[in-house]
């Protein structure tokens, strides 16, 4: 909480006036009608050779956008680092009600692969670094396990992912109750939204009438998904198990002890892997790590580093070959 409200948010955004300044608005194909919308911020000129090959796409969490601060203070470091940024919506999300007509849900995994080979695409030369928070991260880190992913995908970073969505559910039912109603009330506003860009299609309101995260979660899986119970639905984007055991590049997660929200016992049962590193800190809460009231999170420095561990490894890899 304390890395997303006044007077913090306040000097990201100070932080992050370059990166803002020169964004532009995308909206990428992803294959079966689904458009996604990211907001990409290229670099005013190149410094160095490798600049116009380094591109890094972020990706919020569960009713985040693209302008949450712990997006924007990640990108402002990569971005004066020389990145290429784009930050990216999920379905829904961001005000984007209206680009979709199905809903969102969190096994919509192939129009998020689907976006990052649409961003390969627009952008041939460049090398795909992807890094996500809570529920992006759990997004991306899917996204570098599937054989469909592109091959420019260099690695992945993941910060505070859901792991086992039942236990994070379950965690939000049993902790502190300003989260469960910030979640309602964050996702109520946005199937408000839903409802309004798209009249007479569905019906939210009895989804909403309960303002129980576990009935809304449940009725959502009845009504708009194929799932044949919320069981299988939060099975289905779960990490834990085997679902990491294909990662196809480098993937990195950094976790805290302390987090309310993701128990850390939980990364205990990930799929070993040789491309898997985990980092787990005592203190840091839910995608928070935050230091000092201004300048880069611990997270903001993790990912910024690992990027650049990666694709020292990968140059060392290319001149061996």
């Amino acid at each position: 909480m304390v890395g997303s409200v006044p007077p913090r948010s306040w000097l990201i955004r100070r932080r992050a006036e370059a990166l803002l300044a020169c964004a532009q608005r995308l909206l990428l194909d992803c294959g079966d009608g689904v458009r996604l919308e990211a907001w990409h911020s290229p670099q005013p000129h190149k410094r160095r050779a490798s600049d116009g090959r380094r591109l890094a796409i972020l990706l919020h969490g569960w009713e985040g956008n693209v302008e949450s601060p712990y997006v924007l203070s990640a990108a402002s470091l990569l971005y004066q680092r020389n990145f290429i940024i784009l930050r990216l919506h999920l379905r829904d999300h961001g005000g984007t009600q209206a680009l979709n007509k199905e809903i969102f849900h969190s096994c919509r995994l192939p129009e998020v692969v689907g976006a990052v080979r649409a961003i390969s695409a627009l952008f041939p030369a460049a090398r795909l670094y992807l890094a996500g928070f809570s529920l992006g991260a759990n997004f991306m880190l899917r996204v570098a396990a599937d054989a469909h992913a592109p091959d420019a995908l260099a690695g992945v970073v993941g910060i505070s992912p859901v792991l086992d969505p039942e236990a994070t559910l379950a965690a939000l039912e049993q902790g502190l109750t300003v989260y469960q109603r910030y979640f309602v009330k964050r996702w109520t506003r946005s199937l408000r939204a839903k409802q309004r860009a798209w009249p007479g299609e569905r019906d939210y309101e009895p989804l909403m009438r309960s303002q129980d995260l576990r009935r809304m979660t449940a009725d959502l899986v009845q009504h708009c998904t194929e799932f044949g119970s919320l069981e299988a639905y939060l099975s289905g984007y779960a990490i834990t198990g085997a679902r990491l055991a294909t990662l196809r590049v480098p993937a990195r997660i950094l976790l805290s002890a302390d987090d309310p929200i993701i128990p850390a016992g939980d990364l205990d049962s990930l799929a070993p892997s040789e491309l898997l590193s985990i980092v787990r800190t005592r203190y840091g809460g839910h995608c928070g790590f935050v230091e000092y009231l201004n300048g880069p999170s611990f997270a903001d420095r993790y990912i910024l580093d690992e990027f650049e561990q990666i694709e020292h490894a990968s140059g060392e890899a290319g001149l061996r070959a």
